[in-house]
């Protein structure tokens, strides 16, 4: 969820990429996954699509116990807003959804009227 999202867990980010234009999008879901490399697209293993991926600063370390890194990966489900207006998110947003256009490398990016339905693109507190 991206409120258990901390800014030191993404600290190391030096690029966000993304896959599909994400001004057309209300809101995209982010998670941290454990990936084996720093840079680079990751395998996408949910239901669904990835619309982006965090790439790491070549400073970023790997974990001791697992050689992985941490890295955000933003996706989609199918019954999210975008492909279901109507559906079970035609207002709110699930847990770890964000307005894409909140975020940059290092921060975790935030809710807004727009990410929760209400079209307005306001932070919401």
């Amino acid at each position: 969820m991206s409120s258990l999202i901390t800014d030191e867990e993404i600290r190391d980010e030096h690029e966000l990429v993304w896959l599909e234009n994400v001004e057309e999008l209300d809101y995209v879901r982010q998670s941290l996954d454990r990936l084996p490399t720093r840079r680079g697209k990751p395998a996408y293993h949910r239901d669904g699509r990835m619309i982006g991926y965090a790439q790491l600063s070549p400073q970023a370390k790997a974990s001791r116990s697992s050689g992985t890194f941490r890295r955000r990966v933003f996706w989609l489900l199918p019954h999210d807003r975008d492909n279901d207006p109507e559906g079970l998110y035609a207002t709110g947003a699930p847990a770890e959804a964000v307005d894409p256009r909140t975020l940059m490398p290092g921060a975790k990016g935030s809710k807004t009227q727009r990410s929760k339905g209400s079209g307005a693109s306001r932070l919401v507190t």
